[in-house]
């Protein structure tokens, strides 16, 4: 198998930088959106066949060095009691918003592996198909991002109603992301259990929070995630945006490999994240609109930035966007190896 991707994860020696990209099966590959053309978000990911197809279509198309879990991060939102929905243009819209107390008091721990089986049936599957090719991540929704979804009802840049439940009710708060991380961990335990060979806990939105709130309101609740998967044996990704003032704080919270957004160059965020850790990133999503040289220019500047050393995953510093150009993507992932390989 191609392991390079979990040697950096580990810090050890690799003969080339691995990369792959967070949204790598997207909009952007016209084998997706043909998968979407006939099928719903929401039945590719709970149908394991679906979910297979879109996992492995940028493995075959790109040459990257990890497959990811196709699904969607709400998923465990519904058995927990909070019900949503996409919708066209809105995105996910939650049909039961929690917002006061007796919300929060109403929702119930659920076993993963019966109500998310579909998930962990796509997890077998792809160990089975990608056998002797590249490691499987798996990935969860972290306490405040998954919180932010169901108290703001959706998508938010704000979070005004989250930061409102924080500070006016805050043991209402604390059992909130209290539920959440701990069905955070069960739902990756259980994927590692079904196959995963890497986790990636996404916490998108924290840094909408400054450092003072971070500690207070969700530090204790990801390090309890990061304490449930402890003896799992595999790397787990500490993963936000706009957290380069929390970067500190989230490898105190947990994580062996933590996320860098592009809003900090490689080497500061790997500075601010301390030595004896691996990082994950950072290309800005938007590069790959542009032209092949700039592209090309960045990619060295991170790489350069990354100076060798053990421990770089190469990424985007989030998703790739609908309208990237397939081409640049894999021209991202040639120049990478080329760049990096040792002799």
């Amino acid at each position: 198998m191609n392991d390079r991707f979990l040697r950096a994860c580990r810090r050890e020696s690799v003969d080339k930088t691995p990369v792959w990209f967070m949204r790598q099966a997207g909009r952007y590959l016209p084998e997706y959106r043909a998968l979407r053309q006939k099928h719903t978000l929401l039945t590719l990911c709970r149908t394991p066949e679906l979910a297979v197809e879109a996992t492995l279509q940028p493995v075959r198309i790109l040459g990257v060095d990890a497959a990811i879990l196709f699904s969607d991060l709400l998923l465990p939102l519904e058995p927990l009691g909070i019900p949503f929905e996409f919708q066209a243009g809105e995105g996910p819209v939650i049909l039961k918003p929690v917002r006061v107390p007796a919300d929060i008091d109403a929702l119930r721990r659920f076993e993963p592996r019966q109500e998310l089986a579909p998930v962990l049936e796509a997890v077998r599957w792809l160990r089975r198909e990608l056998a002797g090719k590249v490691p499987l991540i798996g990935f969860a929704g972290a306490p405040f991002t998954l919180a932010s979804y169901a108290v703001e009802g959706g998508h938010s840049t704000a979070f005004a109603l989250t930061k409102a439940l924080m500070y006016g009710e805050p043991l209402a708060w604390h059992r909130l992301a209290g539920l959440l991380a701990t069905v955070a961990g069960d739902y990756l335990r259980a994927q590692v259990e079904a196959g995963a060979q890497a986790l990636q806990l996404f916490d998108s939105w924290v840094g909408a929070l400054d450092e003072a709130d971070y500690r207070e309101f969700v530090l204790p609740h990801v390090r309890a995630v990061f304490e449930a998967l402890r003896g799992t044996g595999v790397p787990v990704i500490h993963f936000g945006t706009g957290t380069g003032h929390l970067l500190a704080a989230q490898r105190e919270a947990g994580g062996d490999v933590i996320g860098l957004d592009w809003r900090l160059p490689l080497d500061e965020g790997w500075r601010r994240a301390g030595d004896g850790i691996a990082v994950q990133g950072n290309l800005d999503p938007a590069v790959l609109l542009g032209p092949r040289a700039r592209l090309m220019d960045r990619v060295d500047d991170v790489l350069r930035r990354a100076g060798g050393r053990a421990g770089h995953v190469f990424n985007l510093g989030h998703g790739v966007l609908p309208l990237t150009p397939v081409e640049n993507v894999r021209a991202v992932v040639e120049r990478v190896h080329e760049v990096t390989a040792r002799g």
